[in-house]
């Protein structure tokens, strides 16, 4: 199995998708800076060198509550209130305050949150989640049809099946050929 988390959709979906079937993608600091490195070059306020025990805590967090909530969406259930309570403090805990400054040539407001990197991260997370549950195109969202898979993703396609082609889908379609061949 690939260890390295999928990235491309939005925020939210990429943090849930770093708990595949059975392991933790961001089960150390490391693997959190690793993952940071890889989001800020779409979201450069999750830029963080060197990520804290605390900074790994406040994202599962984040991410044990949006899982909740989305799973139970896509069981046609009523969300956990406890999981919405959850990640509206996120947000509270560090919101952003839009500083402004003169780049030369205009105007740029640049977001800031005063806070301790674990309360920063969470409520950037906490944000996105917040923007994929009030989304319109939620109900599209799909989980991968992969056995061995509960990746979730928005397909760019209405026959999209899996979180990956060349993951699952070339997984999947090379069961299949040898089942086919096999007998």
């Amino acid at each position: 199995m690939d260890t390295t988390p999928l990235i491309g959709e939005p925020l939210a979906l990429d943090l849930v998708n770093t708990r595949p079937l059975g392991t933790d993608l961001l089960a150390t600091t490391e693997q959190l800076a690793d993952w940071l490195a890889r989001q800020s070059e779409r979201h450069p306020e999750l830029a963080l060198d060197h990520p804290t025990a605390a900074d790994l805590a406040a994202v599962h967090e984040v991410r044990d509550h949006t899982a909740a909530v989305l799973d139970a969406l896509l069981h046609d259930q009523r969300p956990p209130a406890g999981a919405l309570r959850a990640l509206t403090a996120a947000q509270s805990a560090a919101p952003a305050v839009r500083r402004l400054h003169w780049d030369g040539a205009a105007i740029v407001a640049t977001p800031h949150r005063d806070a301790p990197s674990a309360a920063r991260l969470s409520a950037v997370m906490a944000e996105a989640a917040a923007d994929l549950l009030t989304d319109s195109a939620l109900p599209k969202l799909k989980r991968c049809e992969a056995d061995d898979c509960v990746l979730l993703f928005f397909p760019a396609h209405p026959k999209r099946r899996w979180c990956s082609p060349d993951r699952c889908g070339n997984r999947v379609r090379v069961a299949r050929y040898y089942r086919k061949h096999k007998e």
